[in-house]
This record gives structure tokens, sequence and C-alpha cells, in this order.
């Protein structure tokens, strides 16, 4: 791993340049297992600032645009992220399992919560060393604290049964379950089972299905012993107790006794694009505004956040900037600062004229914006995406804008 970031940080690429030699690796994957590989990352790290970087229903809305039209029958879908949405997971395994005879997961970085539960809809699991899946109990929201609806469940029935048993709780459980409403708590049990019923269901009928022999003995695997399986792993990877905290990195060895993994280091090729994939987005992530990527080999979508102008201000009103005799144009001026450096960046945006009238009018432009509207800070190289910004300035004034 060294080596191929000392490699990619030698050649001191930029966020386009980066995002075409991702690509690049896509192609390269394709031609080397025969499948099409599907890209799906988030950016754990800027969740930490607020950011949503959870499996949300609006990724299914993405996932499902990119791929519904694909005339390919074998995907591979590399997931990076923290979880999230249970039901976003459902929705995205359902489309995918309608559209693919075969649907494989290929695991790097970490797919926890939801990421695992989306994983194990696939018939196939490929994980390189550093790769890692996750407790797959539900996390819910309970008064102020978000927590685990395992640790949650049984806290109340160990109260229950103290209750039972001594005929009244101390004054402090007693406080703690008056703030527990019967809604609140079947919230948490429906939670807890519906994770469980998902994977259960989709390892006896896609991971299982070709499961025909045992490791150990070739004993013949019935249809009961898939489903006695099944079950097992559901109620492991629901069960708390086993990992004491949702974000556990369950890794090869944690699994293969339970799954059946296809171990990505095996295959030195192989692994080497994987490696650098895995690379590639943690270069992306860290060097710009992007938080969350969906890519294929000729398709590549990205999402940003903001960068806000001024210190949280409005977006200033266009004024006019007089050219002399030439027809007088509107801008308005941003104050940009640098979420990694803090250096602020003046920024000009023209209403309503084209980067060729902007150029031949000699404007004033900030030198710094790159291709596609990405400003690369030449203090600390980050690239900031101000297409975000655009959208609110065209909004607010209802008139286009044009920065370079």
């Amino acid at each position: 791993m060294a080596s191929i970031l000392n490699d990619y940080l030698n050649k001191r690429m930029g966020i386009l340049d980066l995002q075409n030699e991702l690509q690049r690796l896509i192609k390269d994957y394709n031609k080397k297992t025969g499948r099409y590989l599907f890209i799906y990352a988030s950016d754990i790290n800027k969740g930490s600032r607020g950011i949503n970087v959870s499996m949300v229903q609006d990724d299914f809305y993405n996932i499902q645009d990119i791929l519904r039209e694909t005339k390919h029958k074998k995907i591979d879908f590399y997931i990076e992220t923290p979880g999230g949405s249970g039901e976003a997971a459902e929705e995205i395994a359902k489309f995918l399992r309608k559209t693919f005879d075969e649907v494989n997961f290929v695991i790097a970085g970490e797919a926890k919560s939801a990421g695992t539960i989306l994983t194990l809809s696939g018939d196939n699991i490929y994980m390189t060393d550093t790769g890692s899946l996750g407790p797959i109990d539900a996390q819910v929201k309970i008064g102020r604290s978000v927590v685990s609806a395992h640790d949650y469940k049984e806290w109340v029935d160990l109260k229950r049964a103290e209750a039972a048993k001594s005929g009244n709780l101390n004054p402090f459980d007693a406080v703690m379950v008056a703030q527990i409403s019967p809604g609140e708590l079947y919230g948490v049990i429906n939670s807890l089972e519906f994770a469980k019923d998902l994977v259960k269901s989709w390892l006896e009928t896609y991971k299982f299905k070709n499961w025909d022999k045992t490791r150990t003995n070739g004993t013949n695997v019935t249809l009961k012993m898939r489903k006695e399986r099944a079950n097992k792993v559901a109620d492991m990877l629901c069960d708390h107790t086993n990992w004491r905290t949702h974000g556990r990195s369950l890794k090869i060895e944690d699994l293969q006794e339970v799954l059946i993994i296809e171990r990505i280091d095996d295959d030195a090729k192989l692994s080497d694009i994987v490696y650098r994939i895995k690379t590639i987005i943690r270069l992306i992530f860290d060097s710009s505004t992007v938080y969350k990527l969906f890519f294929t080999d000729n398709l590549k979508i990205s999402k940003t956040f903001t960068v806000s102008s001024g210190n949280n201000m409005p977006i200033p009103n266009p004024f006019t900037r007089n050219k002399g005799q030439q027809k007088q144009i509107d801008a308005v001026e941003l104050d940009i600062q640098c979420p990694k450096c803090k250096k602020r960046h003046k920024i000009n945006g023209y209403m309503d004229i084209s980067s060729t009238q902007i150029k031949s009018g000699k404007l004033p432009t900030n030198k710094n914006i790159k291709e596609n509207d990405i400003l690369v800070c030449d203090n600390c190289n980050f690239a900031l995406d101000l297409k975000p910004i655009k959208n609110q300035v065209e909004s607010q004034t209802k008139r286009k804008v044009t920065f370079k």
C-alpha cells in the first residue's frame, strides 16, 4: 500500500487526473475479471464534520438511474460506507438482483452496518486484507442518543426481569424506563428484526445457493442446513454482545468460518488493481470537497459539500462592473475559505455572459479555477467544487453565473 500511495503522490495528480485514473483502473478490473465494476464509496472521515455520508434513499435513486439500462449481466459492486438506512440497502439489493444475473461485492475498505446488510445480498464476496464488514444491529435514536437496538432491547428485558423478581425498580432505572414509550420499544424490536430478516432471506437465496458440500467432510448440504446457517450468521452479526461495539471491523478471518469469502490478495494482479482503486478513492476524498462517489468505466458522479462564502454570510447581490464605453457587466464577488488550510480566495462571478466573453473582455478571474468549476487552493492543493455555490448564486439571482 505504501508504494502505491507514494507512486501517486509523486505524480502530484489533480482532482480531475485522479478521477480519470479511477476510471482507467475500473477498465483494467473489468478486463481482468470479465465482470462489470461499479464503485459506490463514501468518505467516512467527512462524516465527523457533520456531512451526511451515510447510505440514504437518494443513493438508491442514483444507482438505479446509472445502472437501469445496462446490458451487463454480472456486476461487482465496490462498496465503502459507514452504514445508514436498512431500507435503502433493501431497495438497492432488490434493484441489483432484478437487473443482474450475478451480483458480487468487493470490499477493500469499510462496509459497515447497512453496508454489511447489502453485501450479504450478493452471490460472492471478494475482500482484501484491509477490507472489513461490521455488526448489523440497528442503531436507533432514543431521546438525544443513538444506541444499539440490540443493547437497548437487552437492557429493557433485564429491567423487566428485575421488576418481575423484586416487584419494583431502583429509582434511577424507574426514571429511565418511564421515558420509553411503547412505540419506541416496538420500533427498536422491529428495527432489529428487520435487519435479521433481510440477511436470513438473502443468504439462503443467494450466497448459499451454490453451497453443495461441507468443507470439513464433504457432506451434501440440504435446504435445512442452508436455512440454519443463514439464521446463525444473522443472529451472530446482530448480537452486539459478540462484538462489543457497533464500529467493530470484521475481517476475513472473523467471518470465514460461516461465510465463504474470496480473498483478493491471493491474485497479485487483481489485488494491485483493487488496492490502487482504494488508494485513488482516498486521495480524491482527502484532496477535495467530494464526499460520495458513483463511478463506472464511462460515467462519474461525485457529491460535494458546499463551502460557504465569507463568514457564513448570504451570497452578495450582483454589482455593476463598468468597462468604460463597453457594455456594463453585472458580477458577484465571493470570498471562499479553503476548509483544509483556511486560506481565503477571492472569486469573481459574471452574470449572463460566457467564458469566451470573459476572456475577450479581459475580465479578472481567479487563476486557481480549473476545468469544470474546480478551485484548487494554491496553498495546500485542496480541490473545492464550486458548483454548489454556483447553483446557490443562480438560485438567488435567477441569473446564470460564470467564474472563468
